[in-house]
């Protein structure tokens, strides 16, 4: 059972990542290109290569009845996110576009970029195999319901989008772990080692991004305090009851309380932007939210148990 305080101090250790970051981006050693470049990398190669790393770790170490009971709790996740999404976003803005800002606000959390950092350096890298079903359904999830949402219709079209290495990687783990693959050691020790740049790198990028952010614009603005206390705090707590009669395990709880939990991801604020809408708000609640989880995490996972 983990303490409040040690998982605070494990999330610290995360935000003084990001603040390398920061500094790095102040200083002029890291700028548009080099964080741009990064986060391909991150994308492309690190996260794909860590979720991969952490089914070649747990193949024959985690049952299909496991799988089977995450991919359950992770597609109830994104139901009664969507369904909280549609009933709260008008009493944040009233403005459509916005709206329609905040639903996949409510919906669409940073899964990877943090999730894995976050699962990873507090629960074990051997517990990113989990992340990476809920990635699964974020991906069909997103390329359906967030794209129809955002362009009022459904296109089949952006289906392809859906083919990308997260998603490869993703399934290439669910059938390691199915299949009990057992990998070659000398594998398992390169794409454990480049997976591992994948929190550090991740968390910088964060960083830049701050540096590069309106101050004001994130913290003065009292409806995101609002918004984040209900997504970071409320929603999952509420979900924890739920959460424990399907989970049959302390480690699925942990490692699914923390998805429930996590900040805003950067796919509305890309999305909003293809479709010419202001994405300034979001932009600040992606921020806010990502440094309220160094608070929030601790409070979920503690009373999680």
């Amino acid at each position: 059972m983990m303490t409040l305080f040690t998982v605070f101090f494990q999330m610290l250790a995360l935000l003084i990542m990001i603040g390398a970051g920061f500094f790095l981006t102040k200083t002029g050693m890291m700028d548009a290109h080099t964080n741009t470049q990064m986060s391909k990398m991150i994308v492309n190669l690190f996260n794909p290569l860590l979720i991969l790393s952490s089914a070649a770790n747990s193949a024959g170490l985690v049952s299909l009845q496991t799988m089977g009971t995450i991919a359950l709790i992770a597609s109830g996740m994104f139901v009664i996110f969507i369904l909280v999404g549609m009933l709260l976003s008008p009493l944040f803005d009233k403005s459509p576009d916005q709206r329609k800002i905040f639903q996949m606000m409510f919906v669409f959390s940073n899964l990877g970029f943090i999730g894995i950092p976050v699962v990873s350096s507090i629960l074990g890298e051997e517990y990113v195999v989990y992340v990476s079903e809920f990635l699964l359904i974020y991906t069909l999830v997103f390329y359906t319901y967030g794209v129809a949402l955002m362009d009022g219709k459904f296109s089949p079209s952006s289906l392809k989008a859906m083919v990308n290495p997260g998603t490869v990687s993703a399934l290439a783990s669910m059938v390691i772990i199915v299949l009990g693959i057992q990998l070659p050691d000398f594998v398992k020790t390169a794409i454990s080692y480049l997976g591992n740049v994948t929190s550090p790198m991740a968390l910088v990028a964060v960083g830049f991004t701050l540096a590069h952010s309106d101050l004001k614009k994130i913290f003065g603005q009292p409806k995101l305090y609002l918004f984040s206390v209900i997504k970071l705090l409320v929603l999952p707590l509420l979900m924890l009851p739920l959460l424990k009669l399907a989970a049959n395990s302390q480690e699925l709880i942990s490692v699914c309380i923390v998805m429930f939990g996590m900040p805003i991801g950067n796919m509305p604020l890309i999305l909003g932007n293809q479709k010419g809408i202001d994405g300034s708000t979001c932009s600040a609640a992606i921020i806010l939210t990502t440094l309220l989880c160094v608070l929030t995490i601790p409070v979920l996972l503690t009373v999680a148990g």
